[in-house]
């Protein structure tokens, strides 16, 4: 094995046994639920900082923390020196990252937390550093070594901080009881957008196929053909769906007698359902389980919508 694969497998290496070892010694340290009830309890918004690296990791987990239900977002310290403090309030909470707890840059947001009373969580290697001193709360990386051969450029530590960060944001999601519905309010661009849609954004609506069940199988087929969405929902008296005639029953029952009978005659009783707020994903599954193209989306009983796995197919669904 030559040496440039070596290193970049010992650095996978390395930094695997920290997270493990960071993750015993938390089993242990009553820090990090103490900064997870910390973040649940306060009233108003978390404010990640840091500068360099530290500064990446904590734009990323501000991200991470306000898609998963936490309002949060990123201060650089720097620009807090230059007006940016009046953007973080006493109801706030402070995350500051800081492998060796002494960047100059925080000094000024670590002054304005003392000053008001703002609780801080630490991120830190260093728990007899300036920061740590100042903390509320200070969770500690236990990075001794970098993977850098040279243990200069931040890899081993800014690995480490990034899992914790994601370890309180997955924390506060279990904490909070965020489902894939809330998920979705914060994601509603793109594919993963998309894997979140409710039926009733992907559903036909408007002028659905319906007839009732004493209708002639001419007024069935004629709405079958023009409307050209597969099927025709049967109501009874009551507008309550209770049958379904598809193309696929137009073949299977072709006779001379077709169009002397009523719909009632010839339906499919219960048709397969689903709810509007359901998630076209779980349409899409059961359309799959159940063999079938196409669900009525109903309230209660009453018919609301058609959704066909075409529909779930142009809304990038599948």
């Amino acid at each position: 094995m030559n040496a440039s694969l070596e290193a970049a497998l010992g650095t996978l290496r390395a930094e695997a046994q920290a997270l493990t070892t960071l993750a015993a010694a938390l089993e242990a340290d009553p820090a990090l639920p103490q900064a997870i009830t910390l973040i649940h309890n306060t009233k108003g918004r978390v404010i990640v900082t840091g500068v360099g690296k530290s500064g990446h990791i904590g734009g990323k987990i501000a991200a991470t923390l306000a898609s998963t239900g936490t309002p949060a977002f990123f201060v650089h310290p720097t620009e807090a020196l230059h007006g940016d403090l009046g953007m973080i309030t006493t109801s706030d909470v402070i995350i500051a990252l800081s492998h060796s707890g002494e960047s100059k840059e925080l000094g000024a947001i670590i002054a304005y937390a003392t000053r008001f009373s703002i609780p801080l969580i630490a991120i830190t290697g260093k728990v007899a550093s300036t920061l740590a001193k100042a903390a509320t709360v200070v969770l500690n990386t236990r990075v001794e070594r970098e993977a850098c051969p040279l243990n200069l450029a931040p890899t081993t530590s800014t690995t480490v901080a990034l899992a914790l960060c994601d370890a309180l944001a997955v924390a506060l999601m279990t904490t909070r009881g965020f489902t894939k519905e809330d998920f979705a309010v914060f994601h509603p661009g793109g594919k993963l957008g998309a894997q979140l849609l409710r039926v009733s954004e992907v559903m036909v609506d408007e002028d659905l196929p319906l007839h009732p069940i004493s209708a002639t199988m001419a007024e069935v087929l004629v709405t079958l053909t023009t409307r050209n969405l597969g099927c025709v929902g049967l109501t009874n008296g009551e507008g309550a769906l209770v049958g379904i005639f598809t193309d696929g029953d137009l073949k299977r029952r072709l006779n001379p007698n077709l169009l002397h009978q009523t719909a009632a005659d010839v339906m499919t009783q219960s048709p397969k359902t689903i709810t509007p707020d359901a998630l076209a994903t779980s349409a899409v599954a059961q359309m799959d389980e159940k063999g079938v193209t196409s669900l009525w989306v109903t309230k209660g009983n009453q018919p609301v919508g058609l959704l066909r796995v075409q529909d779930c197919l142009h809304a990038g669904v599948l």
